[in-house]
C-alpha cells in the first residue's frame, strides 16, 4: 500500500526533498491501487498545501504541533504505555518485527515513530496492513481529534488512515468527549505534563473500547534499550528504513 508509505513521508519532519519531489507524490497517489477518487482528492490537496510556504515555517508548525507536550506524540507508545516499564519491550518486539520484514533503521528514530510504523506497513501484504492500521485506530482517531481541535490540516491524513483500514473511528468521534480537554502544549502546561505518569484514552470514554484493549494486547512488553544500538544518524530528519 504505497500509500501508506506516502502519508508517513507527510507526517515525518518536513524535508526539503520531499517537497521538491512534488510531482512524484502526485504521481504515485494517482497510481495507488488501494485509494479511492473520494481518497485521492484529500490527499492530493494536502499535498498541494504541505508544498507551499517555506520549508523552515513547515518545520517550525510541524515542531510547535507534535512536539510539545504528549497529547500530540506521534510515538506510538506514548499513548499506550506512557512512562511504565511496559514501553521498552514494546520497543524491542516492534523493532522485531522491522527486521524480520528485513528492514534495518538507520536513525535514531524510535521504532514507534507513526511514520515508520506507516512505512513498515506499505511493505506488509494489504490485510496485514490493514490490520496494522486497526491496531492503531484509536490512536489515530484521538491525534486526529486533537488536530481538528487545533485546527490543523495534518488531521485529513489520520481520517484518511482510518478510512483505508475500514475503521468506523474518526476524528470527528471524539470531538465531544474532548471538548473539555485541557491542552498541553500552553506554556504553564508544558512542565507539569511530563510529571503525569502517562496519556490515556480519556477514562473510559472515546476510544476506551474493546478495541483499545486489542491494541494495549498488540503493544506490550518492559525497558530495554536494544533499539539504540542501530543507525547513527541524528534524531531530525526523522525515520529511513531500507530493506537489507
Amino acid at each position: 500500500m504505497i500509500s501508506l508509505k506516502i502519508i508517513g513521508m507527510l507526517l515525518d519532519y518536513p524535508q526539503q526533498d520531499v517537497r521538491d519531489n512534488r510531482a512524484e507524490l502526485n504521481s504515485a497517489v494517482r497510481a495507488a491501487a488501494e485509494l479511492t477518487a473520494a481518497q485521492r482528492a484529500p490527499l492530493t490537496d494536502f499535498i498541494l498545501r504541505y508544498c507551499d510556504g517555506t520549508l523552515l515555517d513547515a518545520q517550525e508548525a510541524y515542531c510547535g504541533l507534535f512536539d510539545r507536550g504528549r497529547a500530540m506524540s506521534l510515538l506510538l507508545f506514548e499513548h499506550v504505555h506512557g512512562e511504565s516499564r511496559d514501553r521498552g519491550q514494546a520497543m524491542v518486539d516492534l523493532l522485531q518485527q522491522y527486521r524480520d520484514a528485513g528492514l534495518r533503521l538507520d536513525s535514531r528514530e524510535l521504532p514507534d515513530f507513526l511514520p515508520l510504523y506507516l512505512e513498515y506497513l506499505s511493505l506488509c501484504p494489504p490485510d496485514d496492513a490493514q490490520e496494522g492500521l486497526r491496531d492503531i485506530a484509536p490512536i489515530l482517531a484521538l491525534l486526529g481529534a486533537r488536530l481538528r481541535q487545533r485546527e490543523s490540516r495534518y488531521a485529513e491524513l489520520f481520517d484518511l488512515l482510518l478510512s483505508l483500514c475500514d475503521s468506523e473511528l474518526r476524528s470527528t468521534t471524539l470531538r465531544e468527549q474532548i471538548a473539555g480537554e485541557a491542552r498541553d502544549d500552553t506554556p504553564a502546561a508544558l512542565d507539569a505534563v511530563w510529571e503525569e505518569e502517562q496519556v490515556t484514552f480519556l477514562g473510559g470514554e472515546g476510544c476506551d473500547t474493546a478495541e483499545q484493549t486489542r491494541h494495549q494486547r498488540r503493544f506490550a512488553g518492559a525497558v530495554a534499550p536494544q533499539y539504540l544500538d542501530i543507525g547513527q544518524a541524528p534524531a531530525r530528519p526523522a525515520a529511513d528504513s531500507k530493506g537489507q
